[in-house]
């Protein structure tokens, strides 16, 4: 595993790579985890990097760099389809290259480091992997929305859609989950949550765009 991370116990690092259609144990535990340790250090180093950007701009950036397609890219650079442990059907239906098994595995991967290493060593391997990218963020003081709906409209295309998905918790700490959609050039639908559904409309209009504009550099 290609982490720039030198495991202690190997065993982990194979855990992290092991796909739930093998059967128990799997890496969805560790995932979970990933997930949450990912976000708060990448949150933490856009807090250092962009001193004067609001919470919403902070949200927005880091939509750019915790999706699902952008986890899924950083674990093909590290070349961990490779390594998967899959079941006999994902493994013939190429769940090696799917972008949800690739994140989650990414994901779990750093929770492999943070169990056999600690909380800096976990926090040292994402900032060895999000420094560049987090340098390199586009940045605008327009919001989502606006900058994807410009850019479908200067492009000739049609105006992306939104819809409530659901919404849950308490009224006092309600989540929205929203779908955003695209038909054009290509149909791209990306969710996300947050406490009101116009945050939530905002960070999945971020992760079409960031879709968009990988899919141009690649054209």
């Amino acid at each position: 595993m290609a982490l720039n991370y030198r495991f202690r116990d190997p065993s982990l690092a194979a855990l992290a790579l092991t796909h739930r259609s093998v059967g128990k144990p799997n890496n969805e535990r560790m995932e979970f985890l990933g997930d949450a340790l990912l976000g708060a250090f990448v949150a933490e180093m856009l807090y250092e990097a962009h001193p004067k950007a609001s919470e919403g701009e902070l949200s927005r950036l880091r939509a750019q760099l915790v999706n699902g397609q952008a986890l899924a890219e950083i674990a093909r650079e590290l070349e961990l389809g490779d390594a998967l442990k899959l079941g006999p059907g994902e493994l013939k239906s190429g769940g090696f290259r799917r972008d949800s098994i690739l994140a989650d595995a990414f994901e779990a991967s750093l929770a492999a480091v943070f169990l056999d290493g600690g909380l800096d060593a976990c926090r040292q391997v994402v900032r060895g992997l999000f420094g560049g990218r987090i340098v390199a963020l586009p940045r605008s003081s327009k919001d989502a929305k606006t900058r994807l709906q410009e850019w479908l409209q200067g492009h000739g295309h049609a105006l992306p859609q939104y819809e409530l998905i659901d919404s849950h918790g308490e009224d006092h700490a309600k989540i929205f989950d929203v779908r955003c959609t695209v038909s054009e050039p290509q149909p791209h639908s990306a969710e996300a949550s947050g406490s009101s559904r116009r945050q939530a409309e905002q960070d999945a209009a971020e992760i079409v765009l960031a879709r968009l504009a990988a899919q141009a550099r690649d054209a």
